[in-house]
């Protein structure tokens, strides 16, 4: 097996190992109460989802 004849740099192994970050989650705007929300799922600011009630959320 191959050994590396020499260290590998503190900014070269960061410059090879940024690339496998994470990026931040998308968001979808609500159309019933226009929050930002996860899209593909239930509004949690007003319970609704693809324009039908689906969770009961108290007002506060």
């Amino acid at each position: 097996m191959a050994n590396p004849k020499h260290r590998t740099s503190k900014s070269r192994r960061d410059m090879r190992r940024s690339q496998w970050k994470l990026a931040a989650p998308a968001f979808a705007e609500c159309p019933q109460c226009h929050q930002p929300k996860l899209p593909h799922r239930v509004c949690p600011n007003c319970g609704y989802y693809k324009n039908r009630e689906v969770l009961k959320v108290e007002a506060e």
